[in-house]
């Protein structure tokens, strides 16, 4: 069994209850008082609705639709610099940075938007960020019937700069789904080059 299935997509609504008594026992736990006025929106309402959008990914229903077209060409296409946000599940702290994509399609194209949107929905769950990219390149693969899929992640971790080392560093992680070639992966890394030096 593999890490991805360890807690799978579902179509299950998010329990808010438990999320409030949850967040209200947390608060208790370090010694805040949850009925202090700044602190009841914060149980009652604010984590429980911030951890419902933080975690969509784990709802199948909250997948934006991969609407398609007729591919007019067999290059590569590629969108750079897609915000990521996502949490750390083993502190659940934000990582963030930015994922860059590229597929080689095969009868059919998606709209660009849908890359950024599928990215954000991937992203909204508890993950590291090797997995992270693994699940976008073989969704993408499989939502898209791409021939060849490249993505890399570079992100920063939250629970590496506020606890542990308390430094604040960049991590990068590639995946490649089917066969891209050599002058695509040389393609695709222009791309991020240039995407990134543009910053």
């Amino acid at each position: 069994m593999t890490d991805a299935t360890l807690i799978p997509e579902t179509e299950s609504t998010y329990d808010h209850e438990k999320a409030r008594r949850a967040v209200r026992m947390l608060l208790e736990a370090v010694g805040a008082d949850p009925d202090r006025d700044g602190l009841v929106d914060t149980w009652e309402r604010r984590v429980p609705d911030a951890f419902e959008t933080l975690t969509e990914g784990f709802r199948t229903e909250e997948k934006p639709t991969m609407r398609t077209f007729p591919a007019e060409g067999s290059g590569l296409v590629i969108k750079t610099a897609i915000p990521v946000y996502s949490l750390c599940e083993h502190h659940l702290l934000p990582f963030y940075g930015t994922a860059h994509i590229a597929y080689r399609p095969g009868e059919e194209v998606v709209g660009l938007s849908k890359l950024t949107r599928y990215v954000r929905w991937q992203s909204r769950k508890l993950s590291m960020q090797e997995r992270l990219t693994r699940e976008i390149a073989d969704g993408l693969q499989a939502e898209l019937d791409a021939e060849a899929v490249l993505v890399e992640i570079s992100a920063s971790h939250m629970c590496e700069a506020m606890r542990g080392v308390e430094t604040e560093t960049e991590t990068r992680t590639n995946v490649a789904v089917g066969e891209p070639t050599d002058q695509e992966r040389t393609q695709f890394q222009n791309a991020i080059d240039r995407a990134e030096g543009s910053r």
